[in-house]
């Protein structure tokens, strides 16, 4: 039933993926930027060959996921874990060989298992803990030293030197020791800035990347379940076309023999009402056919292109049949394609007509209803408007998402059966009250796509 929601979630994946290859792009260039400034600005005495090959190797390995993602293999949570390790691997290598534990920034070990806790499932997250855990306790037994920055006292078998060297001595070793608290503590403030700023921007967008699938796995199973509605409505339909056929054959030759009884010369007002019975029954025997139709093989002409304002035509047309009092003003503003193109489905035809039909019936016989209809290169918008006396509470609640009876004694079906077969040709509808009188129901479709050559505009 919710088979449709896989590929959202494998576009989800693909994201964190994109978001990891942005993430290794800002680590790598804060580790530039830190080499450069140790060695070259500080002047500090590191291992800068194996430093920069392991910034090269990272960069390597972000050129390797930059050329996966212009795959189209699906990406796996596997996947995505495998190269969180990698970049914890790299974090570790860089602060074995600048200090180990003792380096101000070792809290960039809790960036990944931040990331590892958004983007996958709890037990990755236990995983990342272990491994960062333990990387982080052996960095505490194995580093490279950095004995230029380290604080130390003086040797004590220095004491044999004449006092006045001694203390020019531990004063040299005083600001040493000055120098690297105040080098530590950049490094901490550092740390705390740029973690604030990659929790302000990276987690809240992976947040944001969740909360919307999410909400998109909520919005496939509210289609599910109103198609389920949808199925259910349509056995019923079928059901009772089946049981309303032989009823409407016996009324109508029963109505076909009472009007030979009744000749029109003898009888007019009999004979008149006759007929307008019998155009009923044809009526009603249109509309199961219409629906044996649908449940079966859909007619040739449905789903065919038509013209857009053919189309418009055609439904007003159709509308007008069973509408003849009611004053209806069909306004079409100008647009810059013309001969616009959409799919003819009928049950969109349907849709449009139940839309007309409820307007004219909320809507008094001499203010009549309005029918508005703007397009573009993409979408065509029509607007119904009726003058009656607006939605209700409950319809602006429920519509569309479950059948609602209506006041006239009305099943409540028609706009529910109207929503569902708008959202299932990729368009919108929404509908509200409007700011004088009356209420509006806006229907927006997608148009079959033509190609317009420049001489047009």
């Amino acid at each position: 039933m919710l088979s449709h929601i896989s590929p959202k979630s494998q576009i989800s994946v693909r994201q964190n993926l994109k978001w990891l290859f942005i993430l290794r792009n800002l680590m790598i260039f804060c580790e530039i930027i830190l080499i450069v400034l140790s060695v070259y600005g500080l002047r500090l005495h590191l291992p800068e060959q194996q430093l920069w090959l392991v910034v090269l190797s990272m960069g390597a390995a972000n050129i390797y996921t930059s050329m996966r993602m212009q795959t189209d293999d699906p990406v796996t949570e596997h996947e995505i874990f495998s190269q969180i390790c990698l970049d914890v691997l790299a974090i570790a290598v860089l602060l074995y060989l600048t200090g180990g534990a003792s380096n101000p920034i070792t809290w960039v070990f809790l960036l990944p298992l931040i990331i590892t806790a958004i983007m996958l499932p709890q037990a990755y997250a236990w995983y990342m803990v272990i491994l960062t855990t333990s990387l982080y306790t052996m960095l505490i037994a194995f580093n490279v030293p950095l004995p230029s920055v380290e604080p130390h006292m003086p040797d004590p078998d220095l004491m044999q030197l004449s006092i006045e060297s001694y203390k020019m001595l531990q004063h040299a070793h005083a600001m040493n020791d000055k120098s690297y608290f105040s080098l530590h503590m950049f490094g901490m403030w550092f740390g705390f800035v740029f973690s604030a700023g990659l929790v302000a921007f990276f987690v809240v967008e992976l947040a944001r990347t969740l909360r919307i699938q999410e909400r998109s796995l909520a919005e496939a199973r509210e289609n599910a379940l109103r198609d389920e509605r949808v199925v259910a409505l349509g056995t019923l339909a079928a059901s009772a076309a089946h049981d309303m056929g032989t009823p409407l054959g016996t009324i109508a030759i029963v109505s076909h023999e009472l009007e030979q009884e009744y000749p029109s010369h003898r009888y007019p007002d009999l004979h008149q009402k006759m007929l307008i019975i019998q155009n009923q029954i044809t009526r009603c025997k249109d509309a199961l056919s219409v629906m044996s139709a649908s449940a079966g093989e859909m007619r040739a002409e449905s789903g065919s292109k038509i013209l857009l304002t053919q189309y418009l035509d055609d439904v007003i047309t159709q509308w007008r049949v069973h509408q003849i009092g009611v004053k209806l003003n069909f306004i079409i503003a100008p647009s810059v394609v013309p001969e616009a193109i959409i799919i003819a489905e009928r049950t969109l035809t349907h849709a449009l007509i139940n839309i007309l039909n409820n307007a004219a019936e909320a809507t008094p016989i001499e203010a009549g209803i309005e029918f508005y209809a703007s397009w573009d290169l993409n979408e065509v918008t029509i607007k119904i408007r009726d003058f009656g006396e607006g939605f209700s509470p409950e319809l602006v609640e429920f519509a569309g998402k479950q059948p609602v009876v209506s006041k006239k004694r009305g099943l409540g079906v028609g706009l529910f059966l109207t929503y569902s077969t708008i959202n299932h040709l990729g368009g919108k509808i929404k509908h509200y009250n409007s700011d004088t009188v009356g209420a509006v129901v806006e229907i927006t479709l997608p148009l079959f796509n033509i190609e317009i050559s420049d001489d047009d505009f």
